[in-house]
Parts: structure tokens; sequence; C-alpha cells
């Protein structure tokens, strides 16, 4: 049996920050960790996808909605139209420079993550006139939000932390799992509670923030070490190769071009960060951030421009 990662190094003020923020994030308990399986097997919860997806009956007048300013999940850009997604408590919003507009059904997205063009995961809670599970389990979408298909764990499972590095997906939903086909499910040995997942886009490479600091996985996710020459983070995303950005509790970006071995201090201060996301390299790198009020966004170390304010 593989010897745990032993996370015994408190730092409360990250605890409390992390705690506070997944307590206000999310209404419903995470389910109870399961006992470990002996290696990878089906998933027995919801394992067979819905026979058609969801779609985008449930949402009232996107045109007229504005983001929450309070529930803020994730933010990307879909690399196949270049919009920007917002991931919210009330489903999902695409902004391009205009108001931004809610496509597909109410669902609580509490993880979401891109994995191609149009092509997203996404975990939470449905809406009341949503025909989902509760929770929704592990949910994809082809078509850039518009609908969504069950592919497992339905009804068993709410990742709070979601992300993809090359083909596995990777969630946090009180246990570590990886899945290669969505349905299948491996554990890996993280005994902490992430804050974030970051996955590299070509790889196998998986960063994980924790009250205790950065943790580091070469094999998506079954095994992981320390990060020892990492700051304190609060949230990290991976862009473009082995180039990775961080926000630190108080709001200082941190950059690695190293898959966060060795990382640099930058001037760019996001406060009140509820979600981070990263594309690009070197001069082309471009940081998104959600806060409470506002979208910015900043390329090749350039000051954050205001995408759009006034969320509230």
């Amino acid at each position: 049996m593989r010897e745990r990662l032993s996370l015994s190094r408190p730092l409360s003020l990250l605890v409390a920050v992390i705690s506070i923020g997944l307590v206000a994030a999310c209404s419903s308990a995470s389910p109870e960790p399961t006992p470990d399986p002996v290696a990878a097997t089906s998933d027995p919860v919801g394992g067979t996808p819905t026979p058609q997806p969801v779609a985008p009956s449930a949402s009232p007048g996107a045109e007229e909605l504005r983001l929450p300013s309070a529930h803020v999940h994730a933010i990307a850009r879909d690399p196949g139209s270049g919009k920007v997604v917002v991931a919210a408590h009330d489903g999902l919003y695409v902004y391009d420079g205009a108001t931004p507009q809610r496509v597909g059904p109410v669902i609580d997205l509490m993880g979401f993550t891109v994995a191609g063009p149009g092509h997203y995961f996404a975990s939470g809670h449905p809406g009341t006139a949503t025909d989902l599970p509760q929770p929704v389990g592990l949910i994809e979408s082809r078509d850039g939000g518009t609908t969504w298909t069950v592919l497992s764990r339905g009804g068993g499972s709410d990742f709070h932390a979601l992300t993809t590095a090359g083909s596995t997906v990777v969630g946090f939903d009180g246990v570590l799992r990886s899945t290669a086909d969505g349905r299948t499910w491996r554990e890996g040995n993280l005994d902490a509670q992430p804050r974030t997942l970051a996955g590299s886009r070509d790889g196998a490479t998986v960063l994980a923030t924790t009250s205790e600091g950065l943790v580091h996985s070469t094999d998506a996710g079954l095994s992981w070490r320390w990060m020892d020459q990492a700051p304190l983070l609060l949230m990290v995303a991976f862009g473009d190769g082995d180039t990775v950005a961080g926000l630190t509790p108080d709001g200082q970006v941190h950059t690695s071009t190293d898959a966060g071995g060795t990382w640099r201090a930058t001037d760019l201060l996001a406060p009140d960060a509820q979600a981070l996301y990263v594309s690009g390299e070197g001069e082309d790198l471009e940081i998104l951030v959600a806060t409470g009020q506002s979208l910015m966004a900043s390329t090749g170390d350039k000051p954050f421009a205001v995408l759009m304010s006034g969320l509230q």
C-alpha cells in the first residue's frame, strides 16, 4: 500500500481563509470520504450516463442576467471562441465584451475546467428545475455549456476542485480522484483538502494548493510531494508548457516557468480574488482573475485591466 502524504505543518491563516470560502460557497456538505479501493474500479455511483443531455430549457432571460458578486467559482477563456467563461453559483456565463450571458441549465458549478474548444467538465448542484442528480457528479459539455451529460458519480460526488491534466480529469470531493475515461476512477494519496487543483495541458503534472503549502504530482494525482520553494498560495493555474501562475492569500501574483519548482514574485495584485485562469507563456502569458467586483486581465506582466466591473 502506498505511503500517504503526511500534511502536518499548520498555517492557521490560510486554514481560516479556505474554511470560510468553502462554507460560503456551498450550503450542501461534501460527501463522506469512501473507504480506500483496491486499485481502479468501475464507478459504483451513477456510472451510467444520462440517456439525453440536459438542455438549456431551465435558463430564463439570459440577456438580462448579471454575474453574482459572491459566487464566482471558476473563470476561463475558451481556446476556440476566445470568449471568457465564468462558472458561477447559478450557471455558466459567457462574456465577450458585452453583457455577460448565461448559457445552459441552472447549475451551481462548484467545480469547472476547460478541456478544449467548447469542451468542459464540471460538478456541483442542479437548480430546482434542472433534471440532474444531486449532486451532479462529473458532467461534461461538448457544446460550450449549452447542454450537459452526466458521465459518472451522479448523486455521489460534488467536486469542489476540478482540473484536467492532459486527457485525465482530476477532482476532489473529500477524496482525491482521477479518471481517464470519465467513468472509471482511481484514488490518489493526498491527505489534505486542496483549495485548487491545476493540471498541465499537455502532460500528467498536477499542482494542489493546500493550507500547508503547495504539493506536486507527476502521475495525474496518484502520488504527491511537497514543493518546498513555493510561496504559500491560495490558488494556482497552469498556462502553456510548464508556465504556472499563483495567487497568495493577500492577492500577489507569483509565476513559475518550471511547473512550480521555483517562483518569481510580480508587481501584480488581485486582492479579493475568487478565481484564477492562466493561458500562454512568456510575453503572451495572460492571467484572468475574477473578484467580487470585477473581471480583470493582465498580459505579459502588464497591470491588470478591468474587463467588466460592477458585478454586484
